[in-house]
């Protein structure tokens, strides 16, 4: 019993949290929505936390195609809302806390500095597709373009501003082609990028704008890749097979790319002398 209980600590934490903004939004905005919407995603994610923690190899596919199919489709191609950066801008100009700028506060502004970078391993519907692709691991060293993310965030912020600036009318309607048309080259890229580079999280490290606001916080996270020191035997297996070219085996919060690692736990299951935890 007591190692039934150690297995599901983290899954029952998350369930929690997510349950807590759920209620809490629930009420204060008095729309039975978010009550669902939280309760859903929370519960996908402890199920595949779960399930992982028992053995199930597809665990974290599992959470990004339950979580990602629902925000792409449903809330993105049917809701008819852009979920996409644009859409955080577009709510946040209005002076309106809805939609994408409560789905940015939860995922990638405050959440971060509890689960890090785990939007980008378990629910993003980009990240979801590229995972399908054949290079898991990194054949070649991570390259100097990160800077493209910060291009990319000001594009992004530029195209809401003109918008506002110029009196552009119909912005929802032009915001849903940006969201649909946005993904689509998102998908495009992120396919060429994968097969150029031999790496399915290329577009991740390099041009997804949404990291500017992942990085500063992840590096906060309470929840984060420990390693024993006492246990590594330098093996470098870790590094081998994380796909954020994450330097695991180094304890430090300062550690190289410490803020992109996307918690897929693969180090940990590579690692011989189980010193990653």
């Amino acid at each position: 019993m007591r190692s039934i209980l150690k297995r599901l600590w983290l899954p029952a934490l998350l369930l929690a949290v997510f349950e807590t903004v759920a209620v809490v939004l629930w009420l204060t905005k008095d729309n039975l929505f978010y009550l669902f919407n939280f309760s859903y995603i929370g519960l996908c994610i402890a199920t595949g936390l779960a399930l992982y923690t028992f053995g199930w190899k597809h665990a974290r596919r599992f959470v990004q195609f339950a979580v990602g199919t629902y925000m792409l489709v449903y809330l993105g191609l049917i809701g008819r809302e852009n979920m996409q950066l644009e859409g955080f801008w577009y709510y946040l100009f209005s002076g309106v806390f809805e939609a994408a700028t409560i789905h940015y506060a939860v995922a990638k502004i405050f959440g971060p500095l509890l689960f890090g970078r785990g939007w980008c391993g378990y629910a993003c519907w980009t990240a979801m597709v590229l995972d399908l692709l054949p290079y898991k691991t990194p054949r070649y060293p991570r390259k100097k373009f990160g800077w493209l993310r910060y291009v990319m965030f000001g594009l992004s912020l530029a195209f809401v501003s003109a918008l506002f600036l110029l009196h552009i009318q119909e912005k929802e309607t032009i915001l849903f082609w940006a969201f649909l048309i946005g993904n689509a080259v998102y998908y495009g890229v992120g396919i060429a990028l994968a097969l150029l580079l031999k790496d399915n999280r290329a577009f991740c490290k390099y041009l997804c704008p949404v990291t500017v606001f992942l990085k500063p916080m992840s590096y906060f996270s309470l929840l984060r890749i420990q390693c024993d020191t006492s246990k590594c035997v330098h093996c470098n297996k870790c590094l081998r097979v994380c796909p954020m070219n994450v330097a695991v085996n180094d304890p430090s919060r300062k550690r190289e790319n410490g803020t992109e690692c996307i918690l897929c736990f693969e180090c940990t299951k590579a690692c011989p002398t189980k010193a990653l935890h």
